[in-house]
C-alpha cells in the first residue's frame, strides 16, 4: 500500500496591490522574499517544496502532523512579522491542505490530493488555512493554541461527492466555540450538529433561498457546486462565502475583481478583496467591483437572528 503524503498550496493574496503601491521590482522582491520565507519554514518541519508559484507554493510533508505545525507557524509568523513591513500588510496566507497517494514527475506532483489542496487554498481565503479530514485524522491533538474547526461536507469541484473539511483556526486567542478536536474518528462526524442561531435569506431575482447557521458554509457563484447559484457569466465559479463564526454570519470575497456590501440605511459601500466582513441586519452584495454598475449581479440579504 502506498504511504500517503499531505499536499500544501499556501498563496498570497493582496499581492496586485503591492505591484501598485510598490511598482514591479521593488514588489517582485517583496514577494520573492516571502515565498522563499515560505519555502524555508517547510523545510524547517520536514517538508519539501515542489515548485514556487510567483505568489505561492506548493510542498509535500511526510505526514499531516509536520504540515499542520508547518501552517500554523507560517501564519503566526507572518502575522507578527507583517506590523513593521509596510506595504507588504496588505498581503496574507491563504493555505490549503490535502493528504493521498502523490505521483512525482519531472519536478512536478500530480493526485487527487494536489487537486484539492490547491482548491482549498483557493476557498479559504485570507489568513485562513482549510484542510481535510483526511489530514486532521492524522493528528492526535491541534498545534498548541490552534482549534480545528468542522465546516462539514463541502462541495469540490472536479469531484461527485463533497468532502470534510476542517478550519484551522491559529489564533492562539481564538473563541472558545471552535471546537477543539483532541481526537477523531467517523463516529465524531457523524454526531448531531448544534442547533441552529440564525438564519440569512438570500435573494437574486427571482431566485431565493435560506440558510440557517448550522448549514453553513454556503457559497455563492455560478458553479453548480454552489449552495446558491447566481448564473451570470460576470460571477466567478465560487465567488463569495458566507460562514458562522462567532455568533456572527461573516462574508468572505473568494473572487479575482472583489464583492461589495452595502447595508440597509448605510450611505456607503463596503468593497471586499480576498477579504471578509461581518454581515448585520440585512443590504445588497454585489458580486463584483462596485455597485452601480448593471451589468454587475447584487444579491438581497436579511438575517434572522436567535435560536431557529
Amino acid at each position: 500500500m502506498t504511504a500517503k503524503t499531505t499536499v500544501m498550496f499556501a498563496d498570497l493574496t493582496g499581492s496586485t496591490g503591492v505591484f501598485e503601491t510598490l511598482g514591479n521590482e521593488a514588489a517582485t522582491q517583496a514577494i520573492t522574499a516571502l515565498t522563499q520565507w515560505i519555502a524555508q519554514v517547510v523545510t524547517d518541519y520536514d517538508g519539501r517544496v515542489i515548485k514556487l508559484l510567483g505568489d505561492g507554493v506548493l510542498a509535500l510533508f511526510p505526514d499531516g502532523g509536520s504540515a499542520v505545525q508547518a501552517v500554523v507557524h507560517l501564519q503566526r509568523e507572518h502575522a507578527r512579522r507583517q506590523t513593521a513591513r509596510g506595504a507588504v500588510q496588505r498581503m496574507q496566507l491563504q493555505v490549503g491542505l490535502d493528504s493521498g497517494e502523490i505521483v512525482e514527475v519531472d519536478g512536478d506532483c500530480y493526485g487527487e490530493a494536489v487537486n484539492i489542496a490547491s482548491r482549498l487554498s483557493d476557498l479559504s481565503g485570507a489568513r485562513q488555512i482549510w484542510a481535510s479530514a483526511d489530514v486532521v485524522d492524522q493528528l492526535q491533538a491541534p498545534p498548541p493554541g490552534a482549534r480545528f474547526h468542522a465546516l462539514g461536507p463541502v462541495p469540490i469541484r472536479g469531484r461527485a461527492q463533497a468532502i470534510n473539511l476542517f478550519r484551522i483556526d491559529w489564533q492562539e486567542d481564538s473563541s472558545t466555540d471552535m471546537m477543539t478536536l483532541p481526537a477523531f474518528d467517523t463516529g465524531r462526524r457523524g454526531a448531531a450538529k448544534p442547533a441552529a442561531e440564525g438564519s440569512i435569506e438570500l435573494r437574486y431575482l427571482g431566485l431565493a433561498g435560506t440558510f440557517r447557521s448550522d448549514e453553513l458554509p454556503v457559497h455563492l457563484g455560478r458553479a453548480s457546486e454552489a449552495e446558491f447559484v447566481v448564473a451570470h457569466p460576470r460571477v466567478s465559479r465560487l465567488h463569495a462565502r458566507i460562514d458562522w463564526r462567532n455568533n456572527a454570519f461573516v462574508l468572505v470575497d473568494l473572487s479575482s475583481y472583489g464583492t461589495c456590501v452595502r447595508f440597509s440605511g448605510a450611505p456607503t459601500e463596503l468593497k471586499l478583496r480576498r477579504d471578509e466582513c461581518v454581515l448585520h441586519d440585512g443590504g445588497e452584495i454585489a458580486l463584483g467591483p462596485q455597485f452601480g454598475d448593471f451589468a454587475v449581479p447584487t444579491v438581497v440579504f436579511s438575517l434572522a437572528m436567535g435560536r431557529r
